[in-house]
């Protein structure tokens, strides 16, 4: 692979402009595509084999014409201290509200509180519910502004008025600090190359890359039904990869420049040693993202494959656009260890004055010559940072998790003081009795079964369809929709349909959006170890392709779950418990979003090889050089501990620039990512896996000898471009910018 990749790092070298082209035409290409594609439609929300998803799909059959995924709202009315919303004068109001939003041309009901029976027991609140034709995300801003401006003549008129449902959804805004993650970022590059040239590369190939990756979601998001989320991951995770992969390749030329190396030689040996790493790193982020199909939903699946795209294109660009703009910028780039004369290179060096080991020498010295206290200290700081993680309780957010500010939270909390926690999470039970003789004492019979349990506000009576072989009934629980209590009902309903089936044969099916949210979690959870088992399997395998050894592959992986319980541990205590909260501007705590365990485990899994290969391969190509053990690890430092720790503060600060998003699943998702790579980067790559090694010695490297044999060589550390230098120092022969040899692809 080395030398095929030393190929063509010498082409995209030699063909710049050529390749440079074809880039600015892929990018133009999705931009043309984004910009002319119809915009995206609902994005649907399924759960395939569940039984919330089984009863969602019976009521499109049993009754045709319902509008299921059309978009809600609730208006709620706070009448001013002393009075009752059922006084004339705001009844008058409320009325003339109601009027006012059954205009609507996309608007298909408005219930009337007086006729609903939606006034609070005190007389204070009340809330009238609109049912539109189309979804949330398909709703005319006509239509949001008229129910917008129906609430604020409302409020003019002296009521409390606030508005919930996804009526109101909107894209979810990033904020700022996105914006200075990325300046972080061109900050930290800037630093590690002393030049504003080598630190903008791989920003600006990582922009080109994200840039290609979601205008090309975009483009695709009406025709693949595909949601706002899945363009921010996509771009989340994108250009964090980006900027190392290209970092990484720009640090190897720059290495090889420093040992007197011709550039186009430099960028080929870049492209055939870092490369390599990139091509396999990149492989193992695109193994833990696609493998998110196993779950079998087809939201997660869409987010998984979208993202491994965009890390796709980043890997692509770093072997071809990075070798094409370094042949551009020529020897304005300069070997490593110096700076360009902007920031303060060309002095001359004291003379006489001894090179001091950079950090990373020092470092690693330090780790060999104590690994066992360093071992203990990084295990045991990680078990304390993952023991949170014991208490995880999962979930998915709804209108109570969002901030104070908003008029949906306003709303969510008005419904919770009128009508009780409960009333904004009420079940939906479908009644099957179409095998049944006699279907109304079946609905009737199951009606009675839920009013006996605990738990239970209100069960409404039967509502029958047309054909009078089901129904359904709206159960209202006591506690909030994310409460472990009302999860026990769900499961107790379904316990006596269970009885109720095998008596009567009318099937008892639990359904509504607080059932989804639970079967959801659960599918989750049944999926997360074989997902685990698939993912960490084949990353295992290709490492032990990478590494030809068995133990590193798997103090790799047993790293990795010590990161990713420490991070799961600290979304616990921020999200969860309150930790911290406000520091990180989260204004309601509750239950971690369901999906959170699962997606950490993919897309920290791949980060987490990132770094274990571009650290020890560099500790291999040591090793495999004829160095010592010990010294080999000290050496992987020397050359790579800069640069993988730029990495990761690069990482971290695009991660958590996402923590200032609006939508709390993003803020979750872009602090995990955040203090995920800050442990496996800096204690269990950067800590535990040279302790590891320094005790294992050459044990580390052992492969059964009928392994190694039927293993296909790889060479990722650039074993056959020595072998080629030295057969060509035996000739005689050159292989520079002087006298070039023809680059065959």
């Amino acid at each position: 692979m080395a030398t095929f990749l030393y190929k063509l790092g010498r082409l995209a070298f030699r063909r710049r402009h050529f390749v440079a082209l074809i880039w600015v035409a892929l990018l133009t290409l999705a931009g043309v595509g984004a910009a002319s594609a119809p915009a995206a439609g609902n994005t649907s929300f399924s759960i395939p084999g569940t039984e919330a998803q089984k009863a969602f799909d019976l009521l499109e059959q049993r009754f045709p014409g319902t509008t299921a995924d059309g978009a809600t709202a609730r208006v709620v009315f706070k009448a001013p201290s002393g009075e009752k919303m059922t006084d004339t004068v705001n009844k008058a109001t409320v009325k003339k509200t109601v009027k006012e939003l059954s205009h609507g041309s996309e608007v298909t009901s408005v219930a009337d509180p007086y006729k609903a029976h939606a006034v609070s027991r005190d007389g204070r609140i009340a809330y009238a519910s609109v049912r539109y034709k189309v979804s949330g995300m398909e709703l005319e801003d006509s239509s949001r502004d008229a129910l917008k401006e129906a609430a604020q003549q409302a409020r003019d008129a002296g009521l409390t008025v606030e508005i919930g449902g996804d009526a109101l959804t909107a894209t979810p805004e990033t904020g700022s600090s996105e914006v200075i993650g990325i300046a972080v970022a061109a900050v930290v590059l800037v630093i590690t190359f002393g030049s504003l040239l080598a630190a903008g590369f791989p920003l600006l190939t990582a922009i080109i890359g994200v840039g290609i990756g979601v205008s090309t979601i975009t483009a695709l998001a009406s025709a693949l039904d595909l949601g706002t989320t899945t363009s921010t991951l996509a771009s989340m995770i994108g250009l964090a990869v980006g900027i190392d992969y290209a970092l990484f390749i720009v640090s190897r030329y720059r290495a090889e420049l420093a040992e007197g190396r011709e550039r186009e030689d430099a960028v080929g040996r870049a492209v055939g040693t870092a490369g390599s790493a990139v091509v396999f790193a990149g492989l193992t982020v695109v193994i833990a993202l696609v493998g998110l199909s196993v779950v079998n939903i087809p939201m997660l699946t869409k987010m998984g494959v979208a993202a491994a795209g965009t890390v796709a294109i980043a890997v692509l660009i770093a072997l071809t656009l990075i070798p094409a703009l370094l042949g551009y910028a020529g020897r304005r780039i300069k070997p490593a260890g110096e700076k360009s004369k902007l920031l303060g290179g060309g002095r001359a060096k004291s003379a006489g004055k001894q090179a001091r080991p950079n950090m990373g020498t020092r470092w690693a010295s330090f780790v060999v010559r104590r690994p066992v206290a360093v071992l203990l200290l990084g295990v045991v700081g990680l078990g304390a940072a993952a023991i949170p993680a014991a208490s995880l309780e999962l979930g998915l957010p709804d209108d109570g998790s969002q901030p104070t500010s908003t008029t949906q939270r306003r709303a969510y909390d008005l419904l919770s003081e009128g009508f009780g926690p409960g009333f904004n999470g009420p079940l939906m039970i479908v009644v099957d009795a179409k095998d049944n003789a006699h279907p109304k004492a079946a609905f009737t019979e199951v009606g009675d079964e839920i009013k006996g349990l605990k738990d239970v506000v209100t069960v409404t009576p039967a509502a029958p369809n047309k054909a009078g072989d089901t129904a359904t009934i709206t159960v209202i629980p006591k506690s909030k929709p994310s409460s472990a209590t009302t999860e026990d009902l769900v499961h107790a309903i379904r316990d006596k349909g269970a009885g109720i089936t095998a008596r009567t044969d009318a099937k008892v099916l639990v359904t509504g959006s607080t059932a989804m949210n639970i079967d959801f979690s659960q599918k989750l959870n049944d999926a997360l170890l074989p997902y685990l088992a698939l993912v960490v399997g084949l990353a295992f395998l290709l490492l032990i392709l990478v590494f030809r050894s068995i133990l590193v592959p798997l103090k790799a992986a047993l790293g990795f779950l010590l990161s990713v319980t420490a991070a799961l541990g600290a979304v616990v205590a921020v999200f969860q418990w309150g930790w911290l909260s406000g520091l990180f501007g989260v204004e309601q705590t509750g239950p971690v979003m369901s999906m959170m365990p699962i997606f950490m485990v993919g897309v920290v899994f791949g980060l987490a090889m990132d770094y274990e290969v571009f650290l020890v391969t560099r500790m291999r190509e040591a090793y495999v050089h004829g160095e010592k053990p010990a010294q080999a690890v000290v050496t992987g430092f020397k050359y790579s501990a800069r640069v993988v720790t730029a990495a990761a503060v690069i990482m971290m600060a695009v991660f958590s620039g996402f923590i200032g998003s609006s939508e709390s699943m993003i803020k979750m998702i872009g602090f995990g990512l955040a203090i995920a790579v800050f442990f496996d980067a800096f204690i269990v790559r950067m800590t535990i896996v040279p302790a590891v090694l320094a005790l294992l010695g050459r044990k580390a490297w052992w492969l059964p000898e009928w392994l190694d044999r039927v293993l296909p060589d790889v060479d990722v550390e650039g074993e056959g471009l020595r072998r080629r230098d030295e057969s060509r120092a035996g000739d005689g022969s050159r292989d520079g910018d002087g006298d070039r040899e023809p680059v065959r692809v």
